[in-house]
């Protein structure tokens, strides 16, 4: 029996833009659920702040899901900064490098509750000074698919090719904020070797957008789903 999954926006983003995917989901057999958020529950985190506030609502979410189903695991999909604050949960190390929580506080140590984790266009690198100390934290501490007892599925989109001209410029600023070179491919915002893990299952797939909202194919559309579907658990 598929296991439950939970969905993880991405930054500044809300649930309601994953309602297509989770359906897509549950019509393939996975009950699934997406982490209520609103874009306001991300203002706290602006500036590189902490992101214990989501969190505490991921946490809240994935242990109501193990509940509801009755079931020891189940599968994670981190959306953009969704996949690497889902590795800050799946973690041991205390999160408490912002000084706004104490160690004992228990939003993380989730790696045996999840089978399988998805990260849709995650930018795991970044050269932005506003998220470099929350990314150095999971870097320094979970490099790579660092859980053997983890499934990790990385997924890149290869739809703009990043350069300094007009329909192209904002790709080519995102990817070289991200990995130090503008002139690569990848999905507008993420370019494709920020995306994958060593270690990981990392899949790239045409012709796809960063966004839900962004006009086209993205990584939950219909189109693009069944390149990576197969493989929750």
């Amino acid at each position: 029996m598929p296991l439950p999954t939970v969905i993880l926006p991405g930054y500044l983003e809300g649930a309601i833009a994953y309602r297509p995917l989770e359906q897509s989901l549950q019509e393939s057999g996975f009950p699934t659920v997406t982490v209520p958020l609103r874009s306001r529950d991300w203002v706290p985190t602006v500036g590189g702040r902490s992101m214990i506030p989501i969190l505490r609502q991921l946490d809240r979410t994935v242990k109501q899901m193990l509940q509801q189903y009755n079931v020891s695991q189940l599968n994670l999909i981190g959306h953009s900064a969704g996949g690497w604050i889902s590795r800050i949960y799946l973690g041991e190390k205390p999160y408490s490098i912002h000084g706004d929580v104490t160690e004992d506080a228990g939003l993380w140590h989730a790696h045996p509750y999840v089978a399988t984790l998805v990260t849709l266009g995650t930018p795991h690198i970044s050269g932005e000074r506003w998220t470099r100390k929350n990314l150095d934290f999971v870097k320094m501490n979970y490099p790579g698919a660092f859980y053997s007892t983890v499934r990790y599925i990385c997924v890149a989109g290869k739809s703009i090719f990043g350069a300094r001209r007009p329909g192209q410029w904002l790709a080519y600023s995102s990817y070289k904020l991200t990995c130090g070179i503008g002139n690569t491919w990848g999905d507008g915002i993420t370019p494709i070797e920020a995306a994958h893990l060593e270690g990981a299952t990392n899949l790239i797939i045409e012709g796809v957008k960063h966004s839900p909202r962004t006009p086209g194919i993205w990584y939950g559309s219909p189109v693009a789903l069944p390149s990576w579907v197969e493989y929750l658990a």
